[in-house]
């Protein structure tokens, strides 16, 4: 019975021992978790020089060629287009830098009347060749379209600096040399807004970029059908 005992004693004291060793051995250091990178959301690209987001752009066509009221004309209404850009940069171009273009404007219409007075004439008969009776609502619509063109807000600052140029160049040319001098000065004014066009083209690009990494998915619902939230149909009861 004593050997028991001490046997049963010598156990509790190992059993001790040991215990005593574990909490004075090397304790294991918790490992800390990095926190989440921090991801930085640029800015939302917006369009350039203050254009609104739902602005139509003009598409480009098969032949490279932008589709806008310049796109396939004849000579005769490329010069008159030439004359309604003038017009436009004359109303609107009134800061002290454009302040030559209104009377250059006024000297182009005075030196050039009678063959302006022709060329009236033969746009009219033009349209009448391809409208018809209606010719007359055909081209003033189509003539408010080239008016709204060049009076594009975003872009006026660089076509009247633009302008400004062909109203200079514009006081050498004789009336015999307005044709000519329409199909080289017009594709100068354009090239504003091409120019403007290609930077919204590239803007959109630029957003539907930016949305796509930055934007959350938008939420769809689940709810069963027939309760608040379903998308899909609901019968009614008398089906």
């Amino acid at each position: 019975m004593k050997y028991l005992n001490n046997r049963r004693n010598l156990a509790f004291a190992s059993a001790a021992a040991l215990a005593m060793l574990s909490a004075c051995g090397p304790k294991t250091a918790p490992v800390a978790s990095a926190p989440p990178p921090r991801i930085t959301v640029p800015p939302q690209p917006m369009p350039p020089m203050g254009a609104s987001p739902n602005l139509q752009v003009p598409a480009m066509g098969l032949n490279r060629v932008r589709q806008t009221v310049n796109a396939s004309i004849s000579p005769t209404q490329a010069t008159w287009n030439l004359r309604s850009a003038y017009n436009v940069a004359a109303l609107n171009c009134q800061s002290a830098k454009h302040a030559a273009i209104l009377p250059n404007y006024r000297a182009f219409l005075l030196a050039h009347a009678k063959t302006l007075t022709a060329l009236n004439k033969k746009v009219d008969q033009e349209f009448k060749a391809r409208y018809g009776t209606t010719f007359v609502r055909s081209r003033e619509a189509y003539m408010t379209q080239v008016y709204n063109f060049y009076a594009l807000p975003p872009t006026l600052q660089g076509f009247c600096d633009a302008a400004l140029t062909m109203s200079e160049e514009a006081a050498a040319v004789k009336s015999t040399e307005l044709d000519a001098f329409a199909a080289r000065s017009l594709p100068a004014l354009d090239r504003v807004f091409e120019n403007f066009y290609l930077s919204y083209e590239q803007y959109r690009t630029d957003l539907s970029g930016w949305q796509a990494r930055y934007t959350p998915p938008t939420a769809i619902s689940l709810a069963p059908a027939g309760m608040p939230g379903a998308t899909g149909p609901v019968a009614s009861m008398g089906q």
